[in-house]
Formats: structure tokens, sequence, C-alpha cells
């Protein structure tokens, strides 16, 4: 069982530390599935507006309203870009210190949710800002090389699609690790057999906009998983990113009003 773990709460929004692998909104698809909708409704006890979405393996930052004109307003800040998304990753080599990847996504169809979508639809336009954080060599042999590299890499997207980060850094010929549909399965297959890893390395660590109430500029924060920061750790790049929850006590995010 998911546990709801609220970063951010006023009378017009909230938000929530998304798990990797939670849904959320039902699926058509896996209709018994847990999501996160329903197991707001169940532990919070109120209903949540939808105003963003992250895919299902990534975790993080998930903000909700408490109402429709709440929803309204915040969808307008999302459908003008006025929102700063920052994501944390891990991917295959070492890509450039930073960078910005403009290439347009065609739309991914669902063949049971997406029935009437049209196909046939041209690329929309996709940008999305990198910068890499540092990078490890492990002395482990993946497929003909005896060592395989990784970077830890910040991407602020500027726009929204589907699987964006994902496709992105797959053209830049660096898939994200843990990535079971745009990556490399012999390095997920390496990370899940040396470290356990059962989840895609992608978390939404921030979110920063302007409240649409109170016109203050609101950044809220969740870190990364305990399993996270030791991996991380072990690779000699702790500090570079949020810290993770120490015990049951603390909070497990961070909410800043400027």
């Amino acid at each position: 069982m998911y546990e709801i773990k609220v970063l951010f709460e006023d009378e017009h929004y909230f938000a929530i530390d998304k798990p990797s692998g939670l849904l959320v909104h039902p699926s058509p698809i896996e209709r018994r599935a847990p999501n996160a909708i329903a197991l707001i409704q169940e532990q919070l006890g109120f209903k949540a507006y939808t105003v963003h979405r992250l895919d299902r393996p990534t975790s993080g930052v998930l903000v909700f309203a408490k109402h429709s004109e709440a929803a309204n307003r915040l969808n307008i800040c999302f459908a003008e870009r006025r929102i700063e998304k920052t994501y944390l990753c891990v991917c295959r080599g070492y890509t450039d210190e930073e960078g910005i990847v403009d290439h347009p996504l065609k739309e991914i169809i669902d063949k049971v949710a997406d029935k009437k979508a049209n196909p046939n639809k041209p690329p929309k336009d996709a940008v999305s800002y990198y910068k890499r954080l540092a990078t490890v060599e492990l002395p482990i042999p993946v497929s003909q090389h005896p060592t395989s590299r990784y970077s830890l890499v910040e991407v602020k997207p500027k726009t929204g699609r589907k699987h964006q980060i994902r496709r992105h850094l797959k053209h830049l010929f660096h898939p994200l690790v843990g990535d079971t549909k745009h990556g490399d399965g012999r390095h997920n297959t390496m990370f899940r057999d040396n470290f356990g890893l059962d989840r895609l390395l992608l978390m939404a660590t921030e979110l920063t906009f302007i409240h649409p109430y109170t016109e203050q500029v609101l950044t809220i924060k969740a870190p990364v998983t305990p399993w996270v920061d030791q991996l991380f750790t072990r690779f000699g790049w702790q500090g570079l990113y949020p810290a993770a929850e120490v015990s049951a006590d603390m909070p497990a995010s961070e909410a800043e009003l400027h």
C-alpha cells in the first residue's frame, strides 16, 4: 500500500510526493491498480483536482487543486509555461556539461485509452534544458565495455510532452537508467543485478510557480528516497540533490515561500 506524503497544503492547493510506480488517476488498462486520486480521497478525505501529471514510474512533486476554480487558475499557469519544473535523473554515459534539447516529439497514442486519437498528428515542439551534476565510472562490464559510465543530470523541461525527458535523453544517446520503454535493457539489467534497482531513476525534485491567489513565489521540493540516497552516496554524489528523509519525525520535503 502506498502512503500519501503531503509536501505542501493551503486552502487552494496541496502537493504530494508521488512514489514511483503509482498511477496519478484511474487507468482503463489497469482498473485495479492503485492511483493517487483514489488514495488521496481514502487517506486525506477530500477530492483532488488534477492540474498536471507525472509518468507512473516517475516519483516526486505532484500538485493538485482542492476546488475547480483553483484547478482552472493553475492549469492556465501550466498552459502558459509559467511553471518551472526540475527533475533529477541518471543516464547512460557522460553527457555534455549542459545543453538544450530542442527536438519535437510525436504524441504517444495509447491503443486502449486513446482509441479515437489521430495517430498522424505532426510532432509538437519540445524543449528541455539539462545540466550534468556528476559522473561515475563503475568497474562493472556491460556488453563489450570493461567498465560502465553514468551521469547524474538535472533537467528543466520547458514543455510538457509525454515521456519528454526520457525521450529527449534517448535522443542524445544517453537513455535513463531503469527506463524499460526508452532505455537500454543491458544497463537496466546491470543495475538490477548489482544494486537491486526496481524503478526508473527519474525524480521530480522541485516545482516553482507564482501562487494564483497569494501571488507569492512558491517552491515545493521533494527528496530522493532513502534507497536512491544510498545508491547516490555509493557513487560519491552526496550533497548534489535534495536529501532523503532520515526519520519518521522529519518532514518529507521542504516548501518555501518567497
